[in-house]
């Protein structure tokens, strides 16, 4: 029976108790910004009055480090930003031009993605996703968590993983029916035309690679979990209770060491959540006007967000891993394509890294009128993947203060 990993049984990865155990990246993003004034601590350096939101974290605030100042360069100010949280691409704002690079996430999973059953992992509460593809593809993410919990643990009969091979062997053949048709047809097409065959080329490249690897894992038994199949929570409003299930999904999916990168869009709605006291929809509370009516609602949500977040690296801190944790092993990036909601201000973005192997419990102060890019960040922590890697996006360097 397959397990989560144990020290009694560790996998081949670390199996001579002497290699590292693997890193794993985690990327969530909630669209609607975080209020500055109570996601940022005062000071710089190691916190001496914590943020109204960190101290909702408790003493996990230690494992975390908030970062404030930084923006992507470039990406305009609105909602489009999002597309270009995790991949720093120009001018999303320009939906006629505009076309997306590849993201974080799916850049570790060309270096480090064929050492698990899944690459990665894109998840989302609705229907959009942080994870680009290099040929600038949106990765389309998994809405729900009952079907992606089925994906990672439940086995199916024997002659079911024998279709599954089949269905992966005719899908290579078909992708290289597919390949030969489509340069044919390239000899008889202009320049812009070449360029989107070529664009197409590289989908298929990519497709070819990520089905070779699942052919290779669909003959291996998936991990057992002691645990009830999740259940899909059909409210469209319950940010919170929405959030709770994937995040516990995403717990799951490490312990086993199903995937090590892992993308997470949160609910930006406009409906009204099930929160005591809220009775606006988060959208409105987040485009606020400074009302404090609304700001007090708003404070209200993000809590509640913060306290899912809390849950969640607890879960990650509980669990052990080799002589540490399994948060010592994994960053986790919680951050906003939008510094301000209420103004769609993509300056100064709320940016928390936990865990990681870092040493934490500091806020990184930035000049929000001369920052780093975020991207900056970016290239640490594929550096922290054990990546060599010094750009990525807009990067300019590393970025600096992040201690291991």
């Amino acid at each position: 029976m397959g397990l989560p990993i144990l020290e009694s049984l560790q996998t081949r990865a670390f199996a001579d108790g002497k290699s590292l155990p693997p890193r794993r990246m985690v990327c969530i993003c909630t669209p609607l910004g975080m209020h500055p004034p109570d996601f940022f601590p005062e000071g710089k350096g190691h916190y001496e009055q914590p943020s109204t939101y960190l101290e909702a974290l408790g003493e996990l605030r230690q494992d975390c480090t908030v970062i404030s100042g930084l923006m992507h360069p470039g990406v305009g100010s609105s909602h489009d930003s999002q597309d270009s949280f995790l991949t720093a691409a120009l001018h999303p704002e320009n939906r006629a031009g505009f076309r997306n690079s590849v993201s974080l996430d799916q850049f570790a999973a060309e270096k480090i993605g064929d050492r698990t059953r899944f690459p990665s992992l894109a998840l989302a509460a609705e229907g959009s996703s942080l994870s680009w593809t290099r040929s600038g593809a949106m990765v389309p993410a998994d809405s729900f968590p009952a079907p992606v919990f089925a994906r990672l643990f439940l086995q199916g009969k024997p002659d079911d993983v024998q279709k599954q091979a089949r269905r992966l062997e005719d899908g290579l053949s078909i992708l290289d029916t597919v390949r030969e048709q489509a340069q044919g047809l390239g000899k008889t097409l202009g320049l812009r035309d070449r360029e989107k065959i070529d664009e197409y080329f590289t989908s298929v490249r990519e497709l070819e690679q990520r089905m070779a690897v699942s052919r290779e894992w669909s003959k291996q038994p998936k991990p057992q979990v002691d645990v009830k199949p999740i259940e899909n929570n059909m409210n469209p409003a319950d940010l919170i209770g929405k959030t709770r299930l994937m995040l516990d999904l995403i717990h799951l999916a490490m312990q086993t060491d199903s995937t090590r990168l892992i993308t997470l869009l949160l609910l930006g709605t406009s409906q009204v959540p099930p929160i005591a006291g809220v009775s606006l929809g988060h959208h409105d509370l987040s485009h606020h006007g400074q009302d404090p009516q609304k700001i007090s609602q708003l404070r209200k949500v993000e809590l509640e967000k913060m306290k899912a977040l809390g849950e969640f690296l607890t879960k990650l801190k509980s669990t052990r891993e080799q002589d540490r944790t399994l948060l010592d092993h994994s960053m986790i990036l919680f951050g906003s394509n939008l510094g301000n909601a209420s103004n769609h201000s993509t300056k100064n973005l709320p940016i928390l890294l936990a865990g990681g192997g870092f040493q934490h419990g500091q806020h990184l102060a930035f000049n929000p009128d001369n920052p780093p890019p975020l991207s900056n960040l970016f290239v640490t922590m594929l550096q922290r993947l054990d990546i060599e890697t010094d750009q990525f996006g807009t990067s300019t360097g590393s970025l600096n203060g992040l201690m291991t």
